[in-house]
C-alpha cells in the first residue's frame, strides 16, 4: 500500500494537536497550583515531553511497537529507530511512531499531579524516564502493539487504559509515596488562576480532537465520528459536573472544565466503538463518577490534589468499561453488551483489572526506589519558598 498524501497531512495535524495538550496540561495544572509554583508545573509538562521524547526515538517506540515477547513487551528491533522511515502502509512509519511520541509524552505529562508543588526537578526526570520504560510502554504494547490485550480482544481506541488509567493510578501512587504537601489541610491552597486552568483546559478538548480522530490513522469516516463523539462526550461531561456540583453549591467554572476532561477521557477508548448517543450516557456518566471520585479524595484527605486519578484514573476506568456496554458494530465492528456481546464486557473488566493494578504497584515501587536513592521531595524550606524560585530561580513576582 503507497502513502496515502490526504491521511498523511491528517496525521500529521493530529500529531500536532495532541503536542499541543502538553502544555495544556502544564497550564490546566499551573492555574490550580499557588502562585510561587506556577513556573513549575508548566515546566514540568515540558521536562515530561522532552524526557520521554529521547527515551521513544532511542528505544521506547520499539519496546511498544516492536515484534511481541510472550504477550508482554516488544522486541528492540526499532533501537534507534533502525528500520523506521519514509515508507509505509498508508502514512510514513515515522509518522506513526511520532504520532504515538507525543501520547506518551502527554501521558507522564498528567502524573505530575501526584507530585504538584514538592517534587526535585532531577528526581522527576529519572523517575518519568523509569516509568515511561516500565509502565507506559507495556501497556502501550499490552493494547496497540500486539501483546497479551489486543490478544484477548480488549478494545482501546485512543489510551483509554494505556494514556488515562496509567496516569491517574500512577499519580495516586506518586502522591502517596511523596506525602502531602507542608500545611495541607491546615490551611488554604486555592488556585492562584483559574483563568490559566480554564485555558489549559481549552487547549486540551481542541487538541482531543487530534487525539480521538487521529487514532484513525486515517482521514475517513471513523475519524469523523471519533471526531462527533469526542465533542458530545465533553460537554455532556462537562454539564453534568457542573450540576452535581450545582446541588452542592455554586456551578463552579474549574469543575465544569473538569467535568468536560472527565468526558474527554471517558469518551478516548470508546471513540472508535460508540455512535453519539452512547457518548451522550458516556460523557454525563463520566462527569458524576469522577465529581464523586475528587469527593471521596477530599473526604479521605488525600493530597492528589490536582486530581488526575479522580478525572483520568476514575473517568479511564469507566471509559474502557462503557466501551465493552455501549459498542456498536455499525461503528468499530464489535458489538457490546447492551446488543448482546457479554463476553466483551468480561474482556473490558479484566484488562481494566490488570492495568490498575499494575501501573499503581510498578509506580509505587519506582517512586519507593526513586525516593529511598535520590530523594523525591524538595527540602520543607524549598517548598515554603516555592518551586519557581528553589527548583528553577525564577519567579511570576513582578
Amino acid at each position: 500500500m503507497a502513502i496515502d498524501t490526504g491521511d498523511t497531512a491528517f496525521i500529521l495535524i493530529c500529531t500536532a494537536l495532541v503536542m499541543l495538550m502538553t502544555p495544556g496540561v502544564g497550564l490546566f495544572y499551573g492555574g490550580l497550583v499557588r502562585r510561587k509554583n506556577f513556573i513549575s508545573m508548566i515546566a514540568l509538562a515540558f521536562i515530561a515531553f522532552s524526557v520521554v521524547t529521547i527515551q521513544w526515538v532511542l528505544f521506547g517506540y520499539s519496546l511498544a511497537f516492536g515484534s511481541d515477547i510472550g504477550g508482554l513487551i516488544g522486541n528492540l528491533e526499532f533501537f534507534a529507530l533502525r528500520g523506521v522511515g519514509m515508507g509505509g502502509e498508508g502514512i510514513p512509519d515515522l509518522l506513526f511512531m511520532v504520532f504515538q511520541l507525543v501520547f506518551a509524552g502527554l501521558t507522564l505529562a498528567i502524573v505530575t499531579s501526584g507530585v504538584a508543588e514538592r517534587v526535585k526537578v532531577g528526581s522527576f526526570i529519572v523517575f518519568g524516564l523509569l516509568w515511561t520504560t516500565l509502565v507506559y510502554d507495556p501497556l502501550a504494547h499490552w493494547a496497540w502493539g500486539g501483546g497479551w490485550a489486543a490478544q484477548l480482544g480488549a478494545l482501546d481506541f485512543a489510551g483509554g487504559t494505556v494514556v488515562h488509567i496509567s496516569s491517574g493510578f500512577a499519580a495516586l501512587a506518586l502522591a502517596l509515596v511523596i506525602g502531602k504537601r507542608v500545611g495541607f489541610g491546615a490551611y488554604g491552597m486555592e488556585p492562584h488562576n483559574i483563568p490559566m486552568t480554564l485555558l489549559g483546559g481549552a487547549l486540551l478538548w481542541f487538541g482531543w480532537f487530534g487525539f480521538n480522530a487521529g487514532s484513525a490513522l486515517a482521514a475517513n469516516g471513523l475519524a469523523a465520528n471519533a471526531f462527533v463523539v469526542t465533542n458530545v462526550s465533553a460537554a455532556a461531561g462537562a454539564l453534568a459536573w457542573l450540576f452535581a456540583a450545582w446541588i452542592r453549591g455554586k456551578p463552579s467554572s474549574v469543575g465544569m472544565i473538569s467535568g468536560a476532561i472527565a468526558g474527554l477521557v471517558a469518551i478516548t477508548p470508546a471513540a472508535g466503538f460508540v455512535d453519539a448517543m452512547s457518548a451522550i450516557a458516556i460523557g454525563a456518566v463520566a462527569g458524576i463518577i469522577c465529581y464523586a471520585a475528587l469527593l471521596f479524595r477530599v473526604g479521605r484527605g488525600l493530597d492528589e490534589s490536582l486530581d488526575a486519578w479522580a478525572v483520568h484514573g476514575v473517568g479511564g476506568v469507566w471509559g474502557a468499561l462503557a466501551t465493552g456496554i455501549f459498542a456498536v458494530a455499525a461503528v468499530g465492528g464489535v458489538d457490546g453488551l447492551i446488543y448482546g456481546n457479554v463476553s466483551q464486557f468480561f474482556i473490558q473488566m479484566i484488562d481494566v483489572a490488570v492495568v490498575v493494578v499494575y501501573a499503581f504497584v510498578v509506580t509505587f515501587v519506582l517512586a519507593k526506589i526513586v525516593d529511598m536513592t535520590l530523594g523525591l521531595r524538595v527540602s520543607e524550606e524549598e517548598e515554603y519558598v516555592g518551586l519557581d524560585i528553589s527548583q528553577h530561580g525564577e519567579s511570576t513576582q513582578v
